[in-house]
């Protein structure tokens, strides 16, 4: 039985699909009690995450599957973001957690962010899952402080307790920067990320799902903290060629420089962006598989495949 958090959600909707299909009765919690859920699927309705009295629906469930979050959001409009990050991110994570151990779950599954680790890394020198943390914006700062958190209430309660920190998510109905560079090489726009030579892991959702229902009674995932990619790690402009042909368009990319690019996104107050676009941000998934015995089941190619297609059939 398997309590699961987050089901509106990208990755949440996904897990729940999924953990149905391998045979899991799931319970999950929803704000809203007229959302309409899959088949097989039972709601508990809440209103605070960090209030709630979860006891009672979380008697009899031996794993919560957390990924319920605030998440990182490209325009920030609270005055405090950290302590808005940390309400849901921190406090409603271990009210959850406290009561799941109270009332004898035996394993807490926790999505958390690569954040957590920090905001890039130098070419050929990716994060791996051991490294000192160094969260630098307030939701990787949040997931840091919840995981530290949680490892505390393991400690006390035996609980086991899995942190698993993905890389950028995508798949069919992906949202913000990767569904703007899908409609604008759809539209044959050029781009100027033509010399981008920077290397990022990415990891289709199809992969981090297969990760976390490995994880639910996996004896090796007792306690630990994962990374996980697609085990292929792209250059901006390698990813645009690869996302143009499975939209079947031209990559239209233009060799730009990428310190004229990273000065024009300083001047425009879009430093972040350009992190993303031109910075490097790798990971290290060798702990991963080697102590689930697990590989990514679906490649690069095969996910962007998926995604387009599933974009080419919104446009309809």
């Amino acid at each position: 039985k398997v309590f699961l958090t987050g089901i509106t959600g990208f990755v949440g909707r996904a897990a729940s699909k999924r953990l149905v299909k391998a045979g899991h009765q799931v319970r999950a919690a929803l704000r809203d009690a007229n959302v309409t859920l899959d088949d097989g699927v039972e709601s508990v309705v809440f209103d605070d995450l960090a209030t709630h009295d979860w006891a009672p629906s979380l008697r009899g469930q031996a794993v919560v599957v957390h990924c319920a979050a605030r998440v990182h959001v490209m325009s920030e409009q609270s005055v405090d973001p950290l302590s808005e990050f940390r309400k849901i991110n921190v406090e409603g994570t271990l009210n959850l957690a406290r009561h799941a151990a109270n009332v004898g779950v035996t394993r807490f599954i926790f999505i958390s962010s690569i954040k957590v680790n920090g905001e890039g890394t130098e070419p050929g020198r990716p994060y791996t899952a051991d490294d000192v943390p160094e969260p630098v914006d307030p939701y990787g700062i949040s997931k840091w402080e919840a995981e530290q958190g949680l490892r505390d209430i393991a400690a006390t309660t035996g609980m086991e307790i899995v942190i698993i920190r993905p890389v950028l998510v995508y798949g069919p109905g992906v949202k913000a920067n990767f569904l703007n560079m899908m409609r604008w090489l759809d539209k044959g726009i050029p781009l100027p990320f033509g010399s981008i030579h920077n290397s990022r892991s990415l990891v289709a959702l199809d992969n981090l799902i297969d990760l976390l229902v490995t994880t639910i009674d996996h004896p090796g995932a007792r306690n630990q903290t994962f990374l996980v990619s697609d085990g292929e790690d792209l250059s901006t402009s390698a990813l645009l060629c690869r996302m143009a042909n499975a939209l079947g368009r031209p990559a239209r990319l233009l060799p730009i420089p990428s310190a004229i690019l990273s000065i024009t996104a300083n001047l425009m107050s879009k430093q972040s962006l350009a992190q993303r676009l031109c910075g490097s941000l790798q990971v290290d998934i060798s702990k991963t598989c080697s102590l689930l015995q697990w590989a990514p089941p679906v490649s690069v190619n095969e996910a962007l495949k998926v995604v387009a297609e599933h974009y080419k059939e919104s446009k309809k």
